[in-house]
């Protein structure tokens, strides 16, 4: 007998099993002695900064500057990640946000922009200082698309390279500031498709955003964001067949992975995704400064 380990792609006709070196080993049925699970492959510190390069890219805000080793972002204000600071200097080079002098540094930049200042601070790449105001986790969840149950033939899922009124009626309720528009639409080295299952000239009932951006390791990464079903058409599977056809769609532009940015406590979102293949990747939280002097 002998052990094969890796990801189980399927069960019938024969066990698939791939392997961490893109190995794809089959095994008939009656050849298999037992199945153990085993924990997931524990994500390295360089995996969760790649990831958050292609996520900035996706979500780029309207400016951005490098100031001691973190990437600063301002957005106008709209929404906390288009407006915050996230760590992804190289290994030595991030500064500790709990230095006065650094501190100064990243506040001036966010005051200069009527912001405050606010750190996005993914797992192991840095730490929110004590005495800061910090958000609830957010669950970055990916999937190799290899993996991901991607619909066949026509959908009723139709992808522009930007946002009309429709689709901006959509999106939180249709109540947003003159900039969500520049927001949404930003990205940086990539290429943007905004989803929507509805009749052309009518409010959607569902819509979603999708960016196709590069990692610094070379993987191309499709970022899902903005997925919203109008109230009285969930859980009929419309938000599973939105998010597909856009994983489709970032596939065809060379993403080769995907992932999504989750509230730790939106348990039927996570489900939805799970039923696609994503897995857990990592948290990240904000830590707001506190309003007062500089310590």
């Amino acid at each position: 007998m002998t052990d094969v380990i890796g990801e189980l792609v399927a069960l019938e006709p024969a066990v698939v099993v791939r392997t961490e070196t893109r190995q794809v080993v089959q095994v008939a049925p009656d050849a298999v002695v037992a199945l153990k699970a085993l924990a997931a492959r524990p994500i390295r510190t360089r995996e969760i900064r790649a990831l958050e390069v292609a996520a900035v890219a996706a979500w780029p805000g309207l400016e951005m500057e490098w100031v001691d080793g973190w990437l600063l972002r301002a957005g106008a204000g709209f929404t906390r990640r288009a407006n915050s600071a996230i760590p992804l200097g190289d290994p030595g080079t991030v500064a500790d946000p709990a230095d006065p002098d650094v501190r100064a540094r990243l506040a001036d930049w966010f005051a200069e922009r009527g912001l405050p200042l606010r750190l996005l601070v993914p797992d192991r790449l840095a730490r929110v200082p004590e005495g800061w105001s910090v958000s609830e986790d957010v669950q970055v969840m990916a999937a190799d698309l290899e993996n991901v149950p991607l619909p066949e033939g026509p959908t009723p899922v139709v992808v522009t390279a930007r946002t009309d009124p429709e689709w901006l009626s959509r999106y939180r309720g249709g109540a947003l500031p003159d900039e969500a528009q520049g927001v949404l639409g930003a990205v940086a080295r990539g290429v943007l498709g905004f989803g929507r299952i509805g009749a052309p000239g009518t409010e959607p009932v569902a819509i979603g955003r999708a960016a196709v951006t590069d990692a610094s390791d070379g993987r191309r990464w499709v970022g899902l964001t903005a997925v919203e079903v109008a109230p009285e058409h969930r859980r009929n599977g419309l938000g599973t067949l939105l998010c597909g056809s856009l994983l489709r769609w970032g596939r065809g532009r060379g993403a080769t992975h995907a992932y999504v940015q989750v509230a730790e406590d939106n348990t039927a979102a996570r489900a939805m995704y799970r039923e696609l293949a994503f897995v857990d990747h990592h948290r990240y939280r904000y830590g707001t400064e506190p309003v007062g002097p500089l310590a």
